[in-house]
């Protein structure tokens, strides 16, 4: 099978209420934006934030006023946490036993007695017996709309293997009337341990009498209903000229069931149950409470449309909020220019592209490559000949979606209408192409460093890409959880001389490259459960230790981080990835009160006790949004 080297994206968009949910066809992974794509232009200019006091709400516990108002004439009330050990994360790296909150902002650090002299005379004393507090953790690149109503039908359990997925066929058989689709979105085969589809003949045995797709980004495998239902038999041809291929038994020509990038001829219906307006709100609270339960603080939302601003604008509005939410806003970057240049505008005139802590619309995104879960992520060198991801081709590199000259207008339209550029890009090749776009923008038009221009994963890396960005200041957002999940596949494709560059954060940290680490939460509500897991402490092990599951050696131990540059990954340094480390990332006077006591000291426990750390309280703001049962 031969894939061209420039190839169009593919989506499929499940609309319902105004808010939809996009596959990524091309690089299988799943990411929720608004269903509807037009703004009304608002007269409004973006404003950078300042270390000032805010006046927007701040989310309290249940009977208490969401606003944080005090009575008019009333002493502010000063909360000090004492005997404690106190991580601030500062240039110092400091620890401190004492912290003044006063309102929703730090007053002062340092030693109890020091600390009480700045308090005020109406204190209330909070003995922290000894824990371990540091600032509340941040999520670089997360979908939680989407991910919040996944399982809003029914509880889809974990699938490990081939077995796993026909034993849910079977059950969805047992409770689906005769005829109705059953659909399997997003179980990338790279994370089952055959690392296969299932075939076929599988298929129809867990489910002869319904249709049945499972389906990974643009590849799929469909059983003999499904097949029928589609049309595609020995006969069928595709003839619109997009990319496609059809998988054929040798002996016979009959469909084997594994269709590549034809996801276009698959007409599967939804047998399940969507959720209203006021549902996915609701859905959308309790998962940013989830994340509250595993210290994270604020979220970065990497790929948001209209639907999914006005929901988080409905929960800003009723003091919901429980996370700050940094808004990326999804751009299609196959339409015209002249259409991304609209939307760009329409989006630096919104609202919310004025700084709120709390929601703040800041940043636009868009796809460059494929993913490495699909094996289409775009590469400086071949891919190679594989089973794993039915490459066919020695020459085949993956795909990328843009020319130069498009990619060099689109970063540029976003960075002169002050939104950070992001795209996609996973392979050494399309992260490289992004930077090359930021220098010419930098060449020919203005510095970008102020615009801190971005790149979402950027997985593999090549030396002199990483010296590009450090000089040119372009920051990136990663996922150690993918190194944890798909070290073991990506190795046994690559070998360990193709993976050196992959995901390098000690040479990043010793260039001065500024990343941070997020999780690309796109299924499922809980700690380990979710798909990709939201649990920043099994990010922090993973850099830790890079070793990915299924393995017992690590993957490059060489770029390995300490600790400290652990917790800077998912806190200072995403806070600069946001503009906001005047604002949060650390725990210093003026800065906001957001901050999370543990339950055992990150700094001194056994290293492969940090993914096992846990959350006993969580404060946005100075007030408790989280305390542990």
């Amino acid at each position: 099978m031969r894939r061209n080297r420039f190839a169009f994206r593919s989506l499929w968009v499940l609309l319902d209420a105004g808010v939809g949910v996009v596959f990524w066809g091309m690089m299988g992974l799943s990411f929720w934006v608004g269903a509807e794509f037009q703004m009304q232009p608002v007269l409004a200019a973006s404003q950078e934030p300042a270390a000032q006091p805010s006046t927007s709400p701040t989310p309290a516990p249940s009977g208490e006023n969401p606003s944080g108002e005090k009575p008019s004439g009333a002493e502010p009330e000063t909360l000090v946490f004492h005997n404690a050990k106190i991580i601030t994360v500062d240039p110092q790296f400091r620890i401190v036993q004492a912290m003044a909150v006063r309102g929703e902002r730090i007053l002062a650090t340092g030693a109890l007695e020091e600390v009480l002299r700045q308090a005020g005379p109406k204190v209330r004393r909070i003995d922290l017996g000894g824990r371990t507090v540091m600032p509340g953790l941040i999520d670089s690149h997360s979908h939680p709309p989407g991910a919040a109503v996944y399982e809003f039908d029914h509880e889809i359990p974990p699938m490990d293997s081939i077995a796993d997925v026909l034993d849910y066929v079977r059950k969805r058989a047992a409770v689906l009337p005769p005829g109705q689709w059953i659909v399997i979105r997003q179980v990338f085969i790279t994370r089952l341990r055959e690392r296969r589809y299932p075939t076929r003949q599988e298929l129809d045995q867990a489910a002869p009498n319904h249709p049945v797709v499972f389906s990974t980004g643009p590849d799929a495998s469909l059983n003999s209903l499904a097949l029928k239902r589609c049309g595609i038999d020995r006969n069928f041809q595709i003839t619109d000229g997009k990319p496609g291929f059809i998988e054929r038994d040798p002996q016979t020509g009959e469909p084997t069931g594994i269709l590549r990038s034809c996801g276009r001829f698959i007409k599967a219906t939804s047998s399940v149950r969507q959720p209203s307006s006021e549902e996915r709100a609701e859905w959308l609270r309790r998962l940013l409470t989830a994340y509250n339960e595993v210290g994270i603080t604020s979220v970065t939302d990497r790929g948001v449309g209209d639907g999914s601003i006005e929901l988080y604008k409905r929960l800003l509005d009723r003091g919901q909020l429980t996370c700050r939410i940094f808004l990326t806003y999804y751009v299609d970057a196959q339409a015209p220019i002249e259409k991304i240049a609209e939307t760009v505008r329409r989006v630096a005139a919104h609202p919310l592209h004025q700084y709120n802590p709390w929601l703040w619309l800041r940043g636009l995104k868009f796809y460059l490559d494929g993913g490495m879960l699909t094996g289409s992520a775009y590469m400086r060198q071949p891919w190679g000949v594989s089973q794993i991801y039915s490459i066919t081709d020695p020459n085949y590199r993956g795909m990328i979606f843009l020319e130069p000259e498009k990619l060099y207008q689109i970063v540029k339209l976003a960075m002169q209408n002050q939104l950070q550029p992001t795209a996609h890009a996973v392979g050494d090749g399309a992260v490289h192409a992004l930077v090359e776009a930021y220098e010419r923008v930098h060449r020919q038009d203005f510095p970008v460093r102020e615009h801190r221009p971005c790149i979402c994963h950027a997985n593999f890396m090549a030396a002199d890409t990483i010296e590009l960005m450090a000089r040119l200041g372009v920051v990136a957002d990663m996922q150690p959880i993918w190194l944890y999940m798909d070290g073991s596949t990506l190795l046994a494709h690559f070998g360990q001389d193709r993976l050196r560059y992959f995901q390098p954060y000690k040479t990043l940290f010793e260039k001065g490259v500024i990343v941070g680490g997020g999780s690309d939460h796109m299924q499922k509500i809980g700690r380990r459960r979710s798909i990709n897991s939201y649990d920043p402490f099994l990010g922090m092990w993973t850099v830790l230790r890079r070793l990915p599951r299924w393995t017992n050696e690590p993957l490059h131990p060489e770029q390995c981080i300490d600790r400290q540059q652990a917790i800077r990954l998912y806190t200072i340094q995403n806070a600069y990835l946001t503009f906001e480390e005047k604002q949060k990332g650390s725990l210093e006077p003026g800065k906001l009160a957001d901050f999370i006591v543990l339950d055992r000291d990150i700094l001194t426990c056994p290293v492969d006790e940090v993914a096992d750390i846990q959350v006993l309280q969580t404060w946005v703001g100075g007030q408790q949004v989280y305390k542990r049962p």
